[in-house]
């Protein structure tokens, strides 16, 4: 009689262990991914010359993946399953195939390139090459290269417009914004902007970008349509991360050197309202609704989230070592940030604003993206 209680115990006692394995699973995979899909962080390891490729179901790095020295901009491709960078000491833009996670092809794009941008489509991608002076559009297909361009000094980057028929290109020493065809990357304009810009932003309407002025600590709003500088605004510090909500009516700027946040109405064309964050607020990621602005802090090593209609800040979420950059999965339910310094990933649990664990990558990673495939 006793054997048999205990057999049923034991019986009963693995259906338990069972039941919460299973409640574990699908509490860790988000509610939009089937059991045959994928979601991987992808990490840029800036000085091991590497990518770590993260299962953020598992909770773990699964592979890592050499592609070349000082990798940045990593991009997940829109449309394909391939994940790009480039290697900014090499010269050139580097494809992951994600499901086999090895690098397909590397594209020779000119010297001290530091992103990349797709067309809305997914069909070219296009890289600024800032020592060569140079854009050039990429067919994402054969990895050809498919136009090039001359640009002013130090084109910073090149960001393409939400309807994809222009593309943007910031030059840090000439302090201009150049506007040039998508199709054919002819030069279509110059507009002198505040003091060595770097970052772009574009309104959805197309109708307007911001631009990032680090050498004057202000923003440029430049009108895309008359191709004239409608203003350039002037901000408390020196701007690093531009987050624009998607309807397009308020642009968010952090600025470490004077701890804060600063708020742009686009509208309006006029900074609306600052706020105080903490030592040194950089980069940042927003929910897709734009409740919620998450900011890492590089100097108290935490992300802080606001709550950015009542402009209320929550508690920080503790972060490893020089916090960097962030990014939302798509489902909204997990926030990563990618710790420079003790060179791991934070994941946070968006429901509860709370760290879910740590997961060691490479040497000093600078740069993250996601794929679902």
């Amino acid at each position: 009689m006793s054997r048999r209680l205990n057999y049923r115990l034991l019986i009963a006692l693995l259906l338990i262990i069972v039941s919460a394995a299973v409640a574990i699973v699908r509490e860790r995979r988000p509610s939009f991914l089937r059991p045959d899909l994928r979601l991987y962080a992808y990490v840029g390891n800036s000085r091991d010359a590497t990518v770590s490729v993260v299962d953020l179901i598992r909770l773990g790095t699964i592979a890592t993946i050499p592609v070349g020295p000082a990798p940045s901009g990593l991009r997940a491709h829109p449309t394909l399953d391939q994940i790009w960078g480039v290697s900014t000491e090499g010269g050139y833009a580097f494809v992951i195939d994600a499901p086999t996670g090895r690098v397909i092809s590397r594209i020779p794009v000119g010297a001290s390139p530091f992103a990349v941008d797709f067309s809305p489509d997914g069909r070219l991608a296009y890289v600024a090459a800032s020592g060569s002076a140079s854009l050039v559009a990429i067919d994402c297909r054969t990895g050809h290269i498919v136009g090039r361009a001359r640009t002013g000094r130090r084109p910073w980057l090149a960001r393409v417009t939400p309807d994809g028929k222009q593309v943007l290109v910031p030059n840090r020493d000439d302090s201009t914004l150049e506007i040039f065809d998508a199709a054919t990357l002819a030069h279509e304009a110059t507009i002198n902007v505040a003091s060595h810009p770097e970052q772009v932003v574009v309104l959805p309407d197309n109708s307007a970008a911001f631009v990032s002025a680090t050498g004057s600590n202000e923003i440029s709003a430049v009108d895309l349509r008359n191709r004239t500088l409608i203003s350039n605004l002037r901000l408390s510090g020196a701007p690093v991360a531009l987050l624009l909500k998607p309807d397009g009516g308020e642009l968010y700027v952090s600025m470490p050197d004077s701890h804060g946040l600063e708020i742009i109405d686009t509208w309006r064309t006029e900074i609306s309202d600052s706020m105080l964050l903490g030592s040194a607020p950089a980069a940042g990621a927003m929910t897709a609704d734009a409740s919620l602005v998450y900011v890492s802090d590089a100097q108290a090593n935490s992300v802080t989230p606001i709550a950015m209609a009542a402009r209320r800040l929550l508690f920080p979420i503790s972060t490893g070592r020089h916090p960097g950059p962030c990014a939302l999965d798509p489902s909204g339910d997990l926030l990563l940030v990618a710790n420079e310094d003790s060179n791991d990933l934070a994941v946070i649990r968006v429901r509860t604003q709370s760290l879910l664990t740590m997961i060691p990558v490479g040497s000093r990673p600078t740069s993250l993206a996601i794929k679902v495939f």
